[in-house]
């Protein structure tokens, strides 16, 4: 006698499309494919001493770098590297490279993919630029790509990433016990997530603070990412 065990729904599923080396441009950030001979330097600058802050490694499986012909054989590995994918976010008022970020895990035939192996220079760290750079990948990875679901990891103990998947609309989903050994230490991995049945909220939250509108003459935000998210899930 046939027994009815639950499955999932079925699905009509047309694969996502893997990324490409491919600009992102918004109004204030720019992520563009690495390019090793032109941005080892300024990314060593802003992340070394005596002008940058190494601390922006601490959670990162590489770096603090030995010197920028270091990080340059990095950024030359990355130039061709297919999962991950790595972009350096470019602040458009100057062109200057200030961080990285990439997708990586990149499963187009199940939709999934995230968004990782970030960091950012003192100088984009809490800014609109920032938050802007985080907005052009996860759009592109559903919006473009067809992507079902974005995640965001992070060491369970880095505070700062946790807060900011929250803020950017992450989920939590868990944390995965000894899931790594990193720089000779334990990793405990917390796991974010957005769905695209959680996106078009999030997306339009997003929209609404990236406004112009949402910004005084001073440049401070009117309403908080979150306040606007939670609004914007809320109406849906």
């Amino acid at each position: 006698m046939p027994v009815d065990f639950p499955v999932g729904e079925p699905l009509n599923w047309t694969a996502a499309q893997p990324p490409k080396r491919t600009e992102l441009r918004g109004s204030r950030v720019l992520l563009r494919p690495i390019a090793a001979e032109g941005d080892a330097e300024p990314l060593f600058a802003v992340s070394h001493p005596p002008d940058g802050n190494p601390a922006v490694w601490t959670y990162l499986p590489d770096g603090p770098y030995e010197s920028v012909e270091h990080l340059r054989q990095t950024l030359s590995w990355a130039e061709t590297s297919t999962d991950r994918l790595y972009f350096a976010l470019v602040r458009l008022a100057d062109e200057c490279p200030l961080g990285w970020a990439s997708y990586l895990r990149i499963t187009p035939e199940f939709g999934v993919i995230e968004i990782g192996h970030i960091w950012f220079a003192p100088e984009l760290q809490r800014t609109t630029a920032a938050t802007e750079a985080i907005y052009l990948l996860i759009s592109h990875a559903f919006d473009d790509l067809g992507y079902r679901r974005v995640e965001w990891k992070c060491n369970a103990l880095n505070a700062a990433s946790r807060r900011a998947a929250e803020r950017f609309g992450f989920a939590f989903e868990g944390v995965f016990r000894k899931h790594q050994i990193v720089k000779g230490r334990n990793r405990d991995t917390a796991w974010y997530a957005i769905t695209d049945d959680d996106w078009p909220a999030i997306r339009a939250g997003f929209q609404s603070w990236l406004s112009p509108e949402n910004f005084d003459g001073d440049g401070r935000q009117l309403r908080s990412l979150g306040e606007l998210t939670d609004s914007a899930q809320c109406k849906g």
